[in-house]
């Protein structure tokens, strides 16, 4: 990964509640394991060439104490094996008497040609390869779960149309998080920092815009609102004329799903300056 991208561990935006996420996630889904009481560690190392691990924790692994280092790359990187034995030896400084567990999950669009170790004169280094090649996002798709959502984003696509299966991730996510913004967003930053190890950040920017662009009643939020009876009060405010409940719908739409202004006043047909009024005034 660090042939053509930054790490995600190196990106402003990303928290480290965001990165324990996905560590848990990867862990869980990708790699079979159970982890618990994460706890990260420092991972620079002090060489001339100064790289950083994508994932060194210390934490507990089916219930036993163990260094999970994980590293995500989208390259035939031919240094990796010496790079992943660097990084071994560095941890097993740090940390002697405990066991290291080490995967390298490959992302790349070309078929991986990277050895899962290296075998010398008096060497024998072996560490976990992962070939998300031979992972079908289907998978994880059919799992239906925000978490396993977010992760199909680094599988293969078998050849399908990116954006389409883009717009899927993103649409089932609203539809399975509901009005909860605050999770919502969280897996969003989650997508926006595993999209960068594909290149696939601008199509799910594009994706996401034109969702926010979409009008209301098309939008899978719109469905999780009927579902709750609220499209209730809106048919019969709309019905009856009854202006005080079409508003006070109007800013449900606005605050408690997060849609713009602009477009919930072209959708009921009234001006920005009435709604911004009644938000004034409420």
């Amino acid at each position: 990964m660090k042939s053509t991208n930054k790490s995600f561990m190196k990106k402003d935006i990303t928290t480290k509640d965001t990165v324990k996420t996905i560590a848990e996630d990867i862990a869980k889904y990708i790699l079979d394991l159970n982890i618990s009481d994460i706890e990260f560690i420092d991972k620079e190392l002090q060489r001339i060439e100064k790289r950083e691990a994508d994932i060194v924790a210390k934490c507990n692994i089916d219930g036993k104490l163990e260094i999970l280092h994980i590293e995500i790359q989208n390259s035939n990187d031919s240094t990796m094996p010496l790079r992943m034995m660097r990084y071994y030896t560095d941890i097993k400084l740090l940390y002697p008497k405990l066991p290291i567990r080490q995967y390298l999950i490959y992302i790349g669009k070309k078929r991986c040609s990277i050895k899962n170790g290296i075998e010398d004169t008096g060497i024998e280094f072996r560490y976990n390869l992962i070939d998300m090649h031979t992972i079908d996002c289907e998978k994880f798709l059919k799992m239906d779960t925000p978490d396993a959502l977010v992760l199909s984003i680094l599988c293969d696509f078998k050849g399908r149309d990116e954006k389409e299966i883009i717009k899927y991730i993103l649409t089932r996510l609203r539809e399975l998080i509901g009005d909860d913004e605050s999770k919502f967003d969280k897996y969003m930053l989650i997508i926006d920092t595993l999209s960068t190890n594909r290149n696939l950040e601008n199509i799910v920017k594009e994706v996401a815009k034109m969702l926010r662009n979409t009008r209301f009643e098309d939008m899978p939020i719109y469905q999780v609102v009927l579902e709750k009876g609220i499209e209730k009060g809106i048919e019969k405010g709309i019905e009856k004329g009854r202006e005080e409940e079409r508003f006070k719908n109007m800013i449900i739409m606005i605050k408690k799903f997060g849609l713009p202004v602009e477009q919930v006043a072209k959708e009921f047909g009234v001006s920005e300056e009435e709604i911004r009024e009644y938000l004034n005034q409420n």
